[in-house]
């Protein structure tokens, strides 16, 4: 039984008030007031004298720093985008330069290729012309002597049928003048 009476003093212990302080709650003092009020302003000022000397001054270079970076960064972002496009327009133009010298040199070495061909063609002609101006005296030499020699066989056929129907030669100038009327016409 000792057990259950222990435990009540030990209960109605914690459950007693300390009869020594009869005061509140100390900021809702009113005779604190003023020393509290006061306290409050010194911690305030001091408060917003470190964070106005020292804490802002840090940020403030920080973000200012952050700042001349970024507008460095652009910058250099904005330079190097300027040179690249030169460096485009300069590619450009070079590439239009040599297209037109390539076809500067293309429309130059048709027309010498032309020239050439021309020229050759000319020689050809010119060869040619030659050898058919030859051609044509070799002709006319051939004809002129094909011509003599059909006179004389025509003249020695007509001899052999005369003489193969009469049995007699004939006269060889009767002969050649038969021959001769007969070839003009």
């Amino acid at each position: 039984m000792a057990d259950s009476h222990g435990g009540n003093e030990k209960t109605s212990a914690h459950t007693e008030t300390d009869g020594g302080h009869d005061s509140g709650f100390p900021p809702f003092e009113s005779s604190t007031f003023a020393s509290q009020l006061v306290s409050l302003v010194i911690a305030f000022v001091a408060l917003y004298i470190i964070v106005s000397r020292v804490a802002l001054p840090r940020v403030g270079a920080v973000i200012d720093a952050r700042q001349n970076k970024i507008e460095g960064d652009l910058g250099e972002a904005q330079k190097l985008k300027d040179q690249s496009e030169s460096a485009l327009k300069a590619y450009e133009s070079d590439l239009a330069a040599a297209r037109s010298k390539a076809q500067a040199i293309g429309a130059e070495t048709r027309e010498k290729m032309n020239a050439a061909s021309d020229a050759e063609r000319k020689s050809l002609e010119d060869k040619l012309a030659v050898r058919l101006t030859e051609a044509e005296k070799t002709i006319a030499a051939t004809r002129a002597t094909a011509m003599g020699n059909v006179r004389g066989i025509a003249s020695d056929a007509a001899a052999a049928i005369v003489q193969r129907l009469t049995g007699s030669a004939p006269d060889s100038s009767a002969v050649a003048r038969a021959v001769e009327a007969s070839l003009k016409g």
